[in-house]
């Protein structure tokens, strides 16, 4: 049975089933489609906007990680405004733009003993500390030496413990070329001072010398090889400038050296004189009782011819006795001398001493 016998005629429904009108389609109408979404700027940041997002945050990242020591400083010196004082010592010193940074985004500070020494302490008498570094931004504290001869001392301790924060910063390819050839020129070293100031490092920082030999040829060197010449060129328009600093008040101090060196030499030569002096005097004086003690044994026997013989030889010998007598005592006079200039040196070289041991409870005066 087809279709067509199940339903009746088309258009005579049969009898008993419901009349259910077809729908007529509408005259001129086409087919009914959806209608279109619009593809445009929305949909394509939809399909991208994740992607070009982890682009922005891995730049970002990235430039963070490259520059984070910049942004560190920028964060750590915000509002901060460097004391004149602090200004002076870092244009005394010719830093650079990029030393100025190290120094400053420590906020440095120059300390009277209480204060410097709460920051910075000292368990070995083989240093003296006039400065210290406390860590990456964390800061640098220089004490308070206010005595005229040693100008220059504070200029020197600034430069010293900005470039321990310049160590702290090398990386470690650069750091590992540094410190080569920071040994290869330790090995060099002929100066006696120098070489002990590195020796008394190696007792109470063996694990920071070469961080220390650093700051020290830095600043004290005059003259080094090519290649860590140019290195501190990123630190100093002038390295020259504050080695001559560090000569100057070192003069201070290696003078009176010098001078007490010299005045013991000459007093120790003069003690020696002025004690054979003596012992001549001694004998002298036992030889002259002893001829006087025969000339009277003579003068008591009216033996006057043969008294009389012996007078000039006496006299003589007495003439010379008084010339030894005074000569002695002239160099007992210079002796003293010496020993009153050797003293006030002394005291000189203490005041020095004391005016750079924040430790010294007061300078002893002349």
């Amino acid at each position: 049975m087809d279709a067509d016998s199940k339903r009746g005629a088309a258009g005579a429904p049969q009898a008993g089933q419901p009349v259910v009108a077809e729908p007529q389609p509408l005259a001129g109408a086409g087919p009914q489609l959806a209608a279109p979404q619009p593809q445009g700027k929305a949909s394509f940041m939809r399909r991208f906007w994740p992607g070009a997002l982890l682009v922005v945050l891995l730049a970002t990242l990235g430039f963070v990680g490259w520059q984070h020591e910049r942004i560190g400083d920028w964060l750590a010196t915000r509002g901060y405004t460097a004391p004149a004082s602090i200004v002076t010592l870092a244009n005394d010193d010719g830093m650079t733009a990029y030393a100025k940074r190290l120094f400053y985004v420590n906020k440095p500070a120059i300390e009277t003993k209480d204060s410097f020494n709460r920051h910075c302490s000292n368990g070995f008498d083989q240093v003296t500390v006039l400065g210290c570094f406390a860590g990456n931004r964390q800061g640098i504290y220089i004490y308070d030496v206010t005595d005229a001869r040693l100008t220059g001392i504070q200029q020197v301790t600034a430069a010293h413990e900005m470039l321990h924060q310049a160590y702290d910063r090398l990386d470690a390819k650069t750091r590992a070329s540094i410190n080569s050839q920071l040994q290869a020129y330790a090995k060099t070293i002929t100066d006696p001072d120098l070489k002990a100031k590195i020796a008394a490092y190696q007792k109470t920082e063996p694990h920071d010398v070469v961080n220390e030999m650093h700051s020290v040829f830095g600043t004290e060197v005059d003259s080094l090889p090519p290649g860590l010449e140019a290195y501190y060129k990123r630190y100093f328009a002038s390295r020259a400038k504050i080695t001559a600093y560090h000569d100057a008040y070192q003069a201070a101090f290696n003078e009176r050296t010098k001078q007490l060196a010299d005045y013991d030499a000459q007093i120790a030569t003069l003690k020696k004189q002025i004690e054979d002096g003596r012992a001549s005097i001694q004998s002298q004086e036992k030889s002259l009782q002893a001829q006087r003690a025969q000339m009277d044994q003579l003068l008591s026997a009216n033996h006057a011819s043969e008294y009389n013989a012996l007078v000039p030889g006496f006299n003589a010998q007495v003439d010379a006795y008084k010339q030894t007598i005074t000569s002695t005592n002239n160099l007992i006079d210079k002796y003293n001398n010496l020993i009153d200039a050797r003293n006030q040196l002394a005291v000189q070289e203490q005041q020095l001493e004391s005016a750079i041991d924040s430790h010294a409870s007061s300078a002893p005066s002349q």
